[in-house]
């Protein structure tokens, strides 16, 4: 009953044209009649509540029913959210001021909220670092984000701007670990590490791409997963586009090899952390490792996106990944 009314909501908000672009598209992949693609389609809403995006998205067109079984849909990843976090605690994580306030010994670096009254810190907050990154607070995938540089600027102005524009958190530049730095110089390159019930359940790397200042993958950038065991990067990278990359397309440096540096560290960091507000119990944290040694969080989602998890390039037997989050699910307290 449960996937029947997941499947009726998706029904009533479904973007039919987009849905029937994708039967076109998976016949154009693999010659099967629109038809039987069509009920195909239908049936993995209900029997694993996975949307016409979800279906493409993952190649489930490719996977027989076993394998189906183990993708991570849209109506999974938000059954797992429903479960785990507290709606009345997951605010926390959705604004960066609150989240800062409350994860402010994992940030490892200064910060100041930009008030309309509090210019006299703003000032001192500039003297101190002379370039630092401004960001809104309640937006996501790098929207808003901005580097600024104080130099030959009028602070005063800079304040108001940054007031009005609402890019009121101020955070200093991390200086990150020289060899996640070499694969993407311009970009903070973020561990986005997934803690399920305090564990550690799937993580990637994120690297930039193009000379952006983020990482994101809806702005060019490149995704790989990172091995939980080992913090090695076994697969290659893909961009939004669909590319694969064994080297970066800009450094030229390899991933594919590449080890994360102090991966078990950042394991534990993320695992104590999740501790610290224990009603929301399913995290996406982007982390950084820094140059000086230190593992810090960028930020983190309360509610993590499934649509990265076990793409068909980064699928071993064409296997996904819930399999590994039921373990988490079913451990003992």
């Amino acid at each position: 009953m449960r996937k029947i009314k997941y499947l009726f909501k998706r029904i009533f908000k479904m973007n039919y044209k987009g849905f029937f672009n994708t039967i076109s598209d998976v016949h154009k992949k693999t010659n099967k009649s629109k038809l039987l693609i069509f009920f195909d389609i239908v049936y993995c809403g209900i029997k694993y509540q996975a949307g016409y995006i979800d279906y493409n998205l993952f190649e489930m067109y490719t996977m027989n029913k076993y394998q189906r079984r183990t993708v991570i849909t849209r109506g999974i990843n938000n059954e797992i959210i429903k479960k785990y976090n507290d709606p009345k605690y997951m605010k926390i994580f959705n604004d960066k001021i609150e989240f800062n306030k409350i994860f402010d010994k994992y940030l490892k670096r200064d910060w100041l909220e930009i008030k309309e009254d509090n210019y006299n810190e703003f000032e001192e907050f500039c003297k101190k670092h002379s370039k630092f990154i401004a960001k809104p607070t309640k937006e996501s995938c790098g929207k808003g984000v901005e580097v600024i540089e104080v130099k030959k600027q009028n602070i005063k102005k800079l304040h108001d701007k940054l007031y009005t524009s609402n890019q009121i958190l101020a955070e200093e530049l991390v200086e990150q670990n020289r060899k996640i730095k070499e694969l993407h110089p311009d970009s903070i390159n973020t561990l986005r590490v997934v803690t399920l019930k305090g564990k550690v359940v799937t993580a990637l790397l994120r690297i930039g791409n193009n000379h952006n200042h983020v990482d994101n993958f809806n702005h060019e950038g490149l995704c790989v997963p990172i091995e939980v065991e080992s913090g090695e990067i076994i697969y290659k990278a893909i961009d939004k586009k669909g590319n694969l990359y064994d080297t970066h397309p800009l450094t030229n440096k390899k991933i594919v090899g590449f080890k994360v540096p102090k991966w078990n560290e950042v394991k534990d960091f993320c695992e104590e952390a999740a501790l610290e507000v224990p009603e929301v119990g399913y995290i996406g944290w982007d982390v950084c490792v820094t140059n000086n040694g230190d593992i810090c969080f960028i930020e983190a989602n309360e509610f993590p996106g499934h649509d990265l998890y076990g793409l068909p390039p980064h699928r071993t037997n064409n296997i996904g990944l819930l399999p590994k989050f039921k373990e988490a699910m079913e451990r003992e307290e």
